[in-house]
């Protein structure tokens, strides 16, 4: 199994690279040290907090959270948002999971998460519905961080960090949700 250089994507037996990150209540955490608190880790990469789309997926991941664990699993998301910004928004205990702030975009250009061309490219009719589920349940947005066109991408990692699963968005609905995420756990 390689070792990835930055700037690649990343692919089913890669090893991620060890990273530190901020969430909005904890400073200096790494990667390495949080994938081993649990078997297998998903990381799902969103836009920003202030998306309602990305809102709607990380409320719904909280609601569903409980699939995760049972199959023995955690999960991080990591948003482009600024840790006091999130702070202000969030309780410490708001999420059953961490949120990495990463606002400078830094981890998306290392594992080559890249935005769409266009905002054309980045919605389709699934996206269509994921905004009208998004505004049904009271999702609002709020600042915009980060890069607007911005693709998700979702990793399952081992204790590890040996990428188990690797999927890079096509659009900004294109991410797996909690039961999907369960399954692959297993």
């Amino acid at each position: 199994m390689s070792q990835q250089s930055s700037n690649k994507r990343l692919a089913v037996g890669d090893i991620m690279p060890d990273f530190s990150f901020h969430t909005p209540f904890t400073a200096n955490l790494t990667l390495a040290d949080t994938v081993r608190k649990a078997a297998k880790t998903v990381l799902l990469f969103l836009r920003y907090y202030g998306c309602p789309v990305c809102q709607y997926d990380i409320h719904r991941l909280a609601e569903n959270y409980q699939q995760i664990t049972a199959a023995g699993g955690q999960a991080l998301v990591v948003l482009q948002s600024d840790p006091a910004g999130l702070a202000a928004q969030l309780q410490p205990d708001s999420l059953p999971f961490e949120i990495i702030c990463d606002p400078d975009a830094r981890l998306y250009k290392s594992f080559d998460i890249r935005p769409a061309a266009s905002k054309a490219q980045m919605i389709d009719a699934d996206t269509m519905v994921k905004i009208a589920k998004a505004k049904a349940a009271g999702c609002k947005h709020g600042a915009y961080e980060g890069e607007e066109l911005q693709l998700p991408a979702a990793f399952i990692l081992d204790q590890d960090r040996h990428v188990l699963y690797a999927h890079y968005g096509k659009s900004v609905s294109d991410t797996p949700d909690a039961h999907s995420l369960a399954e692959l756990l297993k």
